[in-house]
């Protein structure tokens, strides 16, 4: 990469991240009635639905708590994540400490999931909130929900999932690499090498040779069916780059180059080489995966390689990483970015044409467009100096 390139692409995803998507959210999400933010959002912010899903609302919450400690301390943003977080504590913690899934506007509860991922984004949220602000306490809650969903990680009868006896046992590698980045932003000044080593082994469960598989039994060996093929392929980019920077600071060659690797390996197999873009889901062996929306170009895929191969190539300056990083990167600008109404659209059909003109959803919020916007101008802005 050229001085040239690299300067072009700072500024370009700087001005992308503060002029184009977070004033987006910044002027429609917010709820000035009872607080916290709209997600479901139109193209042009206008809320068509009042649902509030509590993943996502945690999520901007820990993004807007994140830029303000690290980026710029911006009343705005402080405020806007300050509403966000009183919002989840007053309505969507339960007493048992489990998180609802979706509240009604007032905060009355709509939908509890018998998953751990909400309570993840929660202590995700409590944490980064806690650091930005400078409550403590908040960080400390927040690592006690990381024990708690510790505990529940491996065994969601736990969470109210009944382990039926016609279900093979099995692992999502979800878990592993979402319990990976909870270390991460959470329990970052603990002492937690056993728990990062564990969630290490585990996520290596999942690859076999090239292919990196969604699901495993919980000895790692392959599934029957459908289940036991599928690889997605944004999954195990996102994974990789998660395990890439927490074995970095573990100082643990071995699973930086598993990392690099499986970003490598997922972008080979997962790319589309006649329509371009990654797709959603994958079968390993040929079959046409049950997923209706397999061949989809869904946005935050893009997102995570954007970061993901520029990681690599920023580690590695190999030029193959780069490659794949512009390729991702032209493809992502041409097909995602709304150029009139800012933010970026979430889900394309095979050949790239937008199906769904919503820019917030019940799964698509403010977290992966900004925090990949935000990663690469924080790379870019601070690029290792051996690069010429």
């Amino acid at each position: 990469m050229t001085e040239h390139e690299r300067v072009h692409l700072q500024a370009r995803y700087e001005h992308e991240l503060f002029e184009h998507v977070l004033p987006f959210w910044e002027m429609h999400s917010p709820d000035p009635v009872h607080g916290g933010y709209f997600n479901n959002l139109d193209r042009d912010g206008t809320v068509y639905d009042t649902t509030k899903h509590i993943w996502l609302l945690a999520r901007q919450v820990w993004m807007f708590s994140k830029l303000y400690r690290l980026v710029e301390q911006r009343k705005s943003w402080r405020s806007l994540a300050t509403s966000g977080m009183t919002f989840l504590r007053n309505h969507a913690l339960r007493p048992d400490g489990r998180v609802y899934f979706a509240l009604a506007r007032d905060g009355q509860p709509i939908y509890q999931q018998r998953k751990i991922f909400t309570e993840c984004f929660y202590a995700l949220a409590l944490s980064e909130h806690g650091r930005a602000t400078d409550h403590p306490a908040q960080v400390e809650e927040a690592k006690l929900m990381v024990e708690r969903i510790w505990d529940w990680a491996y065994d969601w009868s736990k969470v109210g999932r009944p382990a039926l006896a016609g279900t093979a046992p099995s692992q999502m590698l979800a878990v592993p690499m979402m319990l990976l980045n909870l270390l991460e932003e959470v329990m970052i000044d603990a002492n937690c090498s056993s728990e990062i080593n564990d969630c290490f082994k585990r996520i290596q469960l999942h690859v076999h040779g090239s292919r990196v598989f969604e699901s495993v039994a919980p000895d790692g060996n392959r599934l029957e069916g459908p289940d036991g093929r599928l690889m997605n392929p944004g999954h195990v980019i996102e994974a990789g780059w998660f395990l890439q920077q927490a074995a970095i600071r573990a100082e643990r060659s071995d699973m930086i180059e598993l990392a690099r690797n499986m970003i490598r390996n997922a972008q080979a197999f997962g790319w589309d080489e006649e329509h371009g873009g990654l797709y959603y889901f994958m079968d390993a062996e040929g079959f046409s995966p049950v997923q209706l929306e397999w061949s989809m170009k869904l946005w935050w895929p893009h997102c995570e390689a954007l970061y993901a191969h520029l990681l690599n190539y920023a580690l590695t300056s190999n030029p193959d990483d780069l490659a794949a990083f512009r390729k991702v990167d032209d493809y992502t600008f041409r097909h995602f970015v709304d150029t009139e109404y800012g933010e970026w659209f979430g889900y394309c059909d095979r050949e790239g044409r937008v199906t769904h003109r919503f820019k917030g959803g019940p799964y698509k919020g403010c977290f992966h467009v900004p925090r990949a916007l935000w990663l690469c101008w924080q790379l870019l802005s601070n690029w290792p100096a051996r690069d010429n």
